[in-house]
């Protein structure tokens, strides 16, 4: 019955609980923690932003304790700032390295950023695309892979045959992001 006790009884502690659900997925502390990582606040700013009432931090108490309902990681451990979850430095020497090549894809999360075809104008027969993969979060020497891919014109039709790349063309690109990567993290920023 529509009427009946049990069916009252069963609205309210479902809206209860939808209540409660959605108050407990954001807080204005996370729009806080938000607003001063865009807009670089300090530290302690933070501290201070994502304190409560009566001094106690907002997120200790959360309806399912600290990792939440499913055991993640609270924000501030998830979350290292950088926005890439590749080095900073590597991520950003790569593409001022490649910045003449067309890129296809950059997926700064994965670390792989891959160009399109660039045919230099010196050699109209040759095409190059290059794969630049950051393998680690630190700035390390081997924290950094390229792979170039080459074609040439065939003799006959005039289709793009893969062609054989001098090794030393890895090498030389991997070196050239390494000594940006220095020149930035030198200058303090990517």
């Amino acid at each position: 019955m529509p009427g009946s006790p049990n069916s009252i009884l069963f609205s309210v502690f479902f809206v209860g609980l939808l209540a409660i659900g959605v108050s407990a997925c954001s807080t204005d502390s996370e729009f806080a923690k938000e607003d001063a990582r865009r807009h670089g606040t300090s530290g302690a700013a933070k501290r201070e932003i994502n304190q409560g009432l009566g001094g106690r931090n907002r997120e200790e108490g959360t309806l399912f304790g600290p990792g939440g309902l499913f055991g993640s990681k609270p924000k501030e451990q998830a979350d290292s700032g950088t926005g890439v979850a590749v080095n900073a430095y590597l991520w950003r020497a790569s593409l001022d390295t490649i910045n003449f090549i067309p890129l296809v894809s950059a997926d700064p999360f994965g670390g792989v950023i891959i160009t399109d075809w660039y045919t230099p104008a010196e050699t109209p027969n040759e095409r190059m695309k290059v794969q630049v993969t950051i393998l680690d979060r630190e700035l390390r020497a081997d924290g950094v892979r390229v792979s170039v891919f080459k074609q040439q014109t065939a003799p006959r039709g005039g289709n793009w045959v893969d062609a054989q790349v001098d090794p030393r063309t890895n090498i030389d690109i991997e070196n050239a992001i390494l000594t940006r990567a220095r020149q930035l993290r030198i200058a303090g920023g990517p």
